[in-house]
Order: C-alpha cells, then structure tokens, then sequence
C-alpha cells in the first residue's frame, strides 16, 4: 500500500507538469510563430519478484514472471515545429517563413538567436531590427530615400528598395534563412528565440527555398500552431488522471488505516 501511495503520487506529479505545458501553449495561443510544446511519458523501475523464465519445476518455466511498477516519471519534452498558418497583415517588413527555416538575430555580443518570429520593424539606422531592437544578421539596411511601402522583398530573401523619385528598386541585401538538422533540440531562451545546442546540430545558412528553409511570404506573420480544442481536450484528460490518482491514494489511506485498527 506505501506502495501505491507513492506510485500514485508520481502519476499526480506527471499530471500537474502536463497541466502546466497545456496552460502555457493556451497561454502562448495568439504568439507569433509560437510553436507548441508536449510532454513524453515513461514508467519508473520495476521491481522483479519473480523472473520471467523461472524454474517451477524440473522441466517447467514461469511464462511471465511478476514484476510490479513503481509509477511515471517525466522523460522529455519537446518543440512541435508543425507550420502554423500564415495570417496576411499588408505590413511590408512582416516576413513569414513557408518551410523549416529560421531568421538568424544578432544578439550584438557575438551570440545569435533564432526565431520564425518575421515581425520586423526598422530601426534609425534603416536595419531591420527585432521588436527588441536586436538586427537581423545581414545587416540588410535600408536607405533613407526609400519611399512609404516602397520595399519589395522576393520569396528567394532578395530586398529591393524604391526611392523617393525613382521607379526602379535597387537591390538592398539578401536576407538568408538558418536550417538546422534536428529543430526539436533547439534550447528555447523566450522572448520567440531559441538557440542552437549541441543536439540541434549548427544552424547552416541558405538561400531562401534551398535545402528545405522554405520560402519569405511579405506582408504575412506565421501563427501559433497551437489548436485550442486539442488543448482543451488533453486539458480535460490530465485533469481526469489527476484525479484518478488522487482517488487511488485515497483508497490507500483507507487499507491503511483498516490494518491500522486491526492492532488495536
């Protein structure tokens, strides 16, 4: 019955960190190109009471042995990178990517980031920049002179800009994707970065529509790729569990304390 309480205890443990995953997918329903996280489950250590094969008799086996678990543990989780929709803003520096790629960000301390976060704005400089003012490695400027709406950026990353006076654009940069061989191990750092770990493998730069990356869609942001409905439903299935373990404790408690008054 100790037992059980603790088997319990774990399931209830593994539950509330489900909990938690589900409420901040939720909560992260309306974030730019947020990509939605899930948890994977294992069974603890078993104990072995009697061995599968054991001999019952001189020429007889035990066909499948006892073994008991001791309950659930956490073993990993993990980024779903499933494209989320594109939503069409008309704002010329919102990029969304259609393919596995990653803006590459220029954190300014020789570090960098990534993110499918396309919301771009120009700073003072004419960069473009993050909403925090970090650059979009490249730095892809843009003149002064360039006249309101006057930016043409290809699906290929190629940036045209069109000044005050003129009628043919100009080429102003490139902007090159990051593609990665394993995504799911990028570490998230927040703020719709993640960084590159050792698991992740290192970023490889292409061309926009080469080597997977996909291609830049102007004026469109990607979505969360969160589905509220399938939240809602895990919600409700963890939720169950929960209490579902809980009520096993329960009747621990009770066992226990049925032996407890045999003593008396």
């Amino acid at each position: 019955m100790n037992r059980a309480l603790r088997t319990a205890a774990s399931g209830m443990l593994a539950q509330q960190m489900q909990v938690d995953t589900i409420a901040n997918n939720i909560a992260n329903v309306n974030t730019t190109a947020y990509k939605k996280d899930r948890l994977n489950f294992r069974s603890m250590l078993y104990s072995t009471m009697r061995e599968p094969g054991a001999a019952t008799a001189a020429d007889r086996m035990n066909p499948t042995g006892l073994q008991v678990g001791s309950g659930i543990e956490i073993s990993s989780s993990a980024k779903s990178f499933v494209q989320g929709d594109l939503e069409q803003t008309n704002n010329v520096l919102d990029l969304a990517i259609q393919g596995d790629g990653f803006f590459k960000i220029d954190l300014g301390n020789g570090e960098y980031r990534y993110t499918r976060d396309g919301s771009f704005r120009q700073d003072a400089s004419g960069y473009l920049v993050t909403v925090d003012g970090f650059r979009l490695d490249g730095d892809i400027k843009i003149d002064p002179q360039t006249v309101l709406g006057g930016i043409i950026i290809g699906q290929d990353g190629t940036m045209q800009t069109i000044a005050a006076g003129q009628t043919i654009p100009r080429t102003a940069g490139t902007i090159r994707l990051s593609r990665f061989a394993n995504p799911a191990g990028l570490k998230a750092e927040g703020a719709n970065f993640f960084s590159e770990t050792v698991s992740s493998g290192k970023a490889e730069q292409l061309t926009a529509g080469k080597g997977g990356t996909g291609f830049i869609s102007q004026g469109f942001l990607e979505r969360s790729n969160v589905f509220v409905v399938d939240e809602l439903i895990n919600l409700i299935q963890a939720q169950r569990n929960y209490e579902i373990n809980s009520r096993t404790i329960q009747v621990s408690d009770e066992m226990l304390q049925q032996v407890s008054s045999l003593i008396r």
